[in-house]
């Protein structure tokens, strides 16, 4: 009775130890799903368009923080007010207040590079 055991058992252990590394392989869409979650965790700076950013709606705090802090001046954007800025996002310049209120949309042109606050406001 153990030599039937052993018989069947070692078989089946060898099977399933080869099996593992076969199982432990990526996806093959593994790459191309990390690859568009990093590029949503960042600004790549080409245009979309986002019907819900009007002015008076709030932005969302993702949306905000990957956007890039622009300075206004470089970008001949206008002042923004007290407690406001400006910051491109998805090839839009966008003004909202620290809460998140749009002030302002308005499309970034087309391969804009943002240049990056540098004066005091």
């Amino acid at each position: 009775m153990n030599r039937m055991i052993k018989a069947f058992a070692l078989p089946i252990l060898a099977a399933s130890f080869t099996c593992l590394p076969a199982l432990a392989q990526d996806h093959p869409d593994q790459d191309h799903h990390d690859q568009a979650q990093s590029q949503d965790r960042h600004d790549t700076g080409t245009y979309r368009q986002h019907d819900e950013w009007k002015k008076g709606s709030r932005i969302q705090q993702e949306d905000w923080n990957r956007g890039n802090k622009v300075d206004y001046r470089a970008n001949h954007l206008q002042r923004p007010p007290e407690g406001h800025e400006w910051r491109q996002i998805d090839g839009n310049y966008v003004l909202a207040n620290h809460d998140g209120t749009i002030a302002s949309v308005r499309p970034a042109p087309r391969n804009n590079v943002p240049s990056h606050e540098q004066h005091p406001q």
